[in-house]
């Protein structure tokens, strides 16, 4: 569905059709947009797509940090690592 008809006004959502906007919002992944004087302030989402957005988000998060550290040279070789946690499972 195009994006154009996914965009509401909030006085469309106001005059009785938020059932008709949140059923829609229900029945597709992709989310609508409530409009306030023209500009686009409110985006409906379903829940299993904003949890899906919420662990991408995350994802994305973990590896900006590990770009981070392997900026700051905070990195060790893989074997190190792997020979440490096998001498510590022995020990």
């Amino acid at each position: 569905m195009a994006l154009s008809d996914r965009i509401r006004s909030i006085t469309c959502l106001l005059r009785a059709h938020a059932g008709e906007i949140f059923r829609a919002v229900g029945d597709r992944t992709e989310p609508s947009i409530i409009t306030r004087n023209g500009e686009g302030t409110v985006v409906p989402q379903d829940t299993p797509s904003h949890e899906r957005m919420q662990e991408r988000l995350a994802l994305l998060k973990m590896l900006a940090l590990g770009d981070r550290q392997i900026e700051a040279g905070k990195v060790q070789p893989a074997a190190d690592v792997v020979a440490r946690l096998r001498e510590r499972q022995r020990g």
